[in-house]
């Protein structure tokens, strides 16, 4: 976790009337309601591309967010962002963020449901997206084999099951035998991805057990109503 960022994100937040509390979160609008950190998410992640910073900087103001909150929605407004009529936002800063917390020594779903959803279904956006976070510089995991890039080298395949295979298999390819010179329980879970995403057909799998968890899809999929949130002119 990138301590100033959450730093920087926790005082953006209480200059919007919102701090945490001990069991969640409370607005200075509605103190006596309790929010849960996706009901924060949902309410002010938007905001922060509104703020009068520049794009590098919002980008780096949402990621340190997504680390305090450690919710999905977050990866949502930074792609709504991307593709916005201010978008896109910086290519270096944007993925520069994913690297870092993919190679971070803690739970990532968030970030592995976002490269998931947003980024490798969309067939679009597949192949740039496996090339910022793994695939340019594979070489370089290859060589340095930091523990930091081996967990990411690690998580990008187990979440690119959407990714054609003409895409991504050299990358895949390399990633795996890096798994399986780290350890037998790296190996097992690269050999049982690779099962999966050699038989992944083109189209959005069907199998629950290939897909991101259920709350996160539901997330992608809506917008919640957020009457903790004092909006302009109510």
């Amino acid at each position: 976790m990138e301590v100033q960022a959450v730093q920087t994100a926790r005082r953006w937040l209480a200059d919007q009337g919102v701090s945490q509390v001990r069991d969640g979160w409370v607005s200075n609008d509605k103190p006596d309601m309790l929010l849960t950190a996706n009901q924060v998410a949902q309410s002010w992640a938007d905001d922060v591309f509104a703020e009068d910073l520049d794009a590098a900087d919002q980008v780096r103001l949402a990621f340190g967010l997504l680390d305090l909150l450690d919710d999905y929605w977050v990866t949502c407004e930074i792609r709504f962002a991307h593709r916005g009529a201010q978008g896109p936002l910086p290519a270096d800063v944007l993925w520069d963020g994913y690297r870092q917390r993919l190679e971070a020594d803690r739970n990532v779903e968030a970030v592995t449901c976002s490269l998931w959803v947003d980024w490798f279904e969309d067939h679009t956006t597949s192949a740039m997206a496996l090339a910022e976070v793994l695939g340019n510089d594979i070489d370089r995991v290859v060589t340095e084999r930091s523990e930091a890039l081996l967990r990411r080298a690690r998580r990008v395949p187990e979440c690119s099951g959407p990714v054609r295979w003409t895409v991504k298999e050299s990358t895949y390819r390399t990633a795996v035998r890096l798994a399986s010179a780290s350890g037998p329980g790296a190996t097992a879970r690269s050999a049982s991805t690779a099962h999966r995403s050699t038989a992944q057909p083109v189209q959005r799998s069907t199998d629950p057990a290939a897909r991101p968890p259920p709350q996160s899809r539901i997330a992608a999929g809506q917008m919640l109503r957020a009457p903790w949130k004092k909006r302009s002119g109510s």
